[in-house]
């Protein structure tokens, strides 16, 4: 199980004259997500998600200062242990394309991540995973710029999924694809929950969250402000209780793009 409790991070920097300026931001972010569940932690830009995923694994730069809890397991660990969790127990399915090596193509790359997941012909389960999101085996040939930004997203969770995880921090995963691959791939979270793995699906695409996860943890300027029941994002919101959160809901197409004041 992981947990984060008051999770808050500070990033130091130095401006002209070795002045010291110091960037809160995150002020207390709270999640846990158990074997068999999707957690989706939904806000909008700038609200922390990303920055609480890349915590979470202890990828944070050296002028990040931490404070709060994340736990595997009931263990409290450190970033250094978080690391070494990194890519095994904890993997992060990351949004950008950046994350490819530029220089070797996706055939490599995906091969390289089906060795490491121990997979007896990692060629074999390379090709395997691109065609279950819809990449031919052209794809192989091809290097991250030449990629979609939808084809850079498949292949990420091609080679995030061929080992089996204990814990999923997907961060933006369905963004710029296709209808059909967003239902296959929101399938494939569910698929992986039911099968023991905790997932944590972090996107900013509320409607989609509701449709698949266990609990909505919502999040806004760096902190979690209200964890709700997937249940209750119907109608006109009426059901939610923070105000925040039946913000958002009432914001989408199809519900009015109601936007309270002060909210």
């Amino acid at each position: 199980m992981l947990e984060v409790r008051g999770l808050e991070v500070d990033f130091v920097q130095y401006e002209r004259g070795l002045r010291r300026r110091v960037v809160r931001a995150l002020t207390g972010m709270d999640l846990s997500a158990a074997p068999g569940e999707i957690v989706a932690l939904v806000g909008a830009s700038g609200a922390g998600k990303s920055l609480l995923a890349h915590a979470v694994l202890g990828l944070l730069p050296p002028n990040a200062v931490e404070r709060g809890v994340v736990a595997l397991d009931g263990q409290p660990l450190e970033p250094a242990a978080r690391r070494r969790h990194a890519g095994h127990d904890l993997t992060l399915l990351p949004q950008a394309a950046s994350f490819l090596d530029p220089v070797s193509s996706v055939g490599r790359q995906v091969r390289r991540s089906a060795e490491l997941a121990g997979r007896p012909d990692p060629r074999a389960a390379a090709a395997a995973a691109l065609e279950r999101r819809g990449l031919g085996r052209e794809v192989l040939r091809l290097y991250p710029h030449e990629l979609s930004g939808g084809m850079a997203r498949r292949v990420l969770l091609a080679m995030a999924t061929l080992h089996e995880p204990r814990v999923l921090l997907a961060d933006e995963p369905t963004t710029g694809l296709p209808a059909d691959v967003v239902r296959t791939t929101l399938a494939e979270f569910r698929a992986m929950a039911d099968g023991g793995c905790a997932v944590v699906l972090i996107t900013h695409e509320l409607r989609a969250a509701v449709a698949v996860a266990d609990r909505v943890v919502i999040a806004r300027d760096g902190r979690t402000l209200d964890t709700a029941d997937p249940a209750a994002f119907t109608g006109d919101g009426a059901a939610l209780a923070h105000p925040y959160t039946r913000a958002l809901w009432q914001a989408l197409p199809g519900n009015g793009f109601s936007v309270a004041e002060g909210v």
